[in-house]
């Protein structure tokens, strides 16, 4: 087993992609997975809980980037244009994983029990954005309504981003979603 080799966890999300490309999700082991990146399946367990969490392990880090983002806005800052500018934030830092998120997206939509936990991690999302920007002072209600608004912006975006090549950067798809749903929210008759 090559555990000295650097990069464990890189090698064991690379197997892992590949394992589930080529067998499916539900058929691939950790056995598998670990085998494929030259490690023990005590090594696997150190860095992931289990083969699902190998494709989710990287929420809690866009969860940091937004809510970061969120609190070096400007104070003067709208709610929804600071949603907005950290979940562009997020997508400036995931730019460079591109291939990684189509591959996980392909994995992700082949799966029920993974689009669930897909939404999971966008709902922790979604509470990250509220509590930022409650602690920067803006009404719960609002709070609560902008950040589901900026996730739901950023689901959209993603989506798009990780649909083909030719795809313009994620910030810019994110940037391109806000500006769709602020223009729909402005043509909206009230009831």
């Amino acid at each position: 087993m090559g555990r000295w080799e650097p990069d464990a966890a890189g090698r064991l999300l690379r197997a892992a992609l590949e394992l589930f490309a080529e067998h499916g999700y539900e058929p691939t082991t950790v056995a598998d997975i670990a085998r494929r990146a030259g490690v023990t399946e005590r090594t696997f367990f150190r860095y992931y809980a289990d083969k699902r969490e190998v494709l989710f392990a990287g929420g809690a880090l866009l969860e940091e980037h937004v809510v970061a983002a969120i609190a070096a806005a400007p104070a003067d800052a709208a709610p929804y244009d600071t949603v907005v500018g950290a979940m562009t934030a997020a997508g400036d830092a995931l730019e460079e994983r591109r291939d990684f998120a189509r591959q996980r997206a392909a994995v992700i939509a082949s799966h029920p029990g993974l689009q669930e936990r897909e939404l999971l991690k966008l709902a922790s999302l979604g509470a990250a954005a509220t509590a930022a920007l409650a602690a920067r002072g803006v009404p719960d209600d609002v709070a609560g309504v902008v950040a589901e608004a900026g996730v739901a912006v950023f689901r959209v975006a993603f989506e798009h981003w990780v649909s083909g090549a030719g795809t313009p950067p994620l910030a810019d798809c994110v940037r391109a979603a806000a500006d769709r749903l602020r223009a729909a929210a402005q043509d909206a008759t009230p009831a």
